[in-house]
């Protein structure tokens, strides 16, 4: 689905808030084509975010430096921010693409279908997952939790959790986790559907962050009708 220009603009602001710039510092980047920067020496974390064809940077003086000449397109990629850091302890943190939401088209299953909102339910689940899509998903970070539940011989067993947090007052940022033996059913796109519902109820706009080589992340958020709109990448120094 298409995102509204305002819906874009709420976006860079989300943003803009997080990385510590001016309020309008995407919608004034995209006027004049320049990339914002914002030297922080205190860092431990270069970020460089890219959205709506705006691009800021925020790390070191020496990093801003380094990069003033480097295109927006290499600098999204991960092995470029590692090249310009690696004398400094630079390591991965990776590139991940944006996608975001103001409207959504509601999915669902045939059958009832129970939900959750507790968090025993998401902790079960995370437990029968693989230690790296836990990681990424980040469901202990999301405050507000929708667990499908599936009940096998008296027993309720947790098969997929879509969860939200949200950010400035203005993004839902959503996560889905799915049991690994319950995938390839549409599960995944039924709780996210569900948690995204809920977070546009609330009057936020919705974000999904997938990593870059996560390929069923990435075909989730388009399953969806996410929007892309932009790319971060980031490295921790040493």
């Amino acid at each position: 689905m298409t995102l509204d220009a305002g819906s874009a603009a709420i976006i860079q602001l989300a943003w803009a808030r997080r990385l510590g710039l001016d309020d309008h510092a995407f919608g004034d980047a995209l006027a004049t084509g320049d990339r914002v920067v914002r030297a922080d020496e205190s860092a431990r974390t270069v970020e460089f975010v890219r959205l709506f064809g705006s691009s800021a940077l925020v790390g070191p003086q020496w990093l801003i430096d380094a990069a003033a000449a480097v295109p927006d397109a290499d600098l999204a990629q991960h092995v470029t921010l590692l090249t310009l850091t690696r004398s400094h302890g630079g390591h991965g943190l990776g590139a991940a693409a944006l996608f975001f939401a103001d409207d959504l088209p509601l999915k669902q299953v045939a059958g009832e279908m129970t939900v959750s909102h507790g968090s025993p339910e998401a902790i079960e689940l995370e437990s029968r997952c693989p230690p790296d899509d836990v990681n990424e998903v980040g469901l202990s970070d999301l405050e507000n939790r929708y667990t499908i539940i599936h009940e096998v011989d008296g027993r309720r067993l947790p098969l997929a959790c879509s969860a939200y947090t949200e950010r400035d007052g203005l993004l839902a940022h959503l996560g889905v986790l799915v049991d690994p033996e319950w995938r390839r059913q549409g599960l995944g796109t039924v709780a996210a559907s569900i948690a995204a519902h809920e977070a546009l109820a609330a009057g936020l706009t919705i974000q999904w962050r997938a990593d870059v080589s996560n390929t069923g992340a990435l075909a989730l958020a388009r399953h969806l009708g996410l929007s892309a709109g932009g790319i971060q990448t980031s490295v921790h120094l040493g």
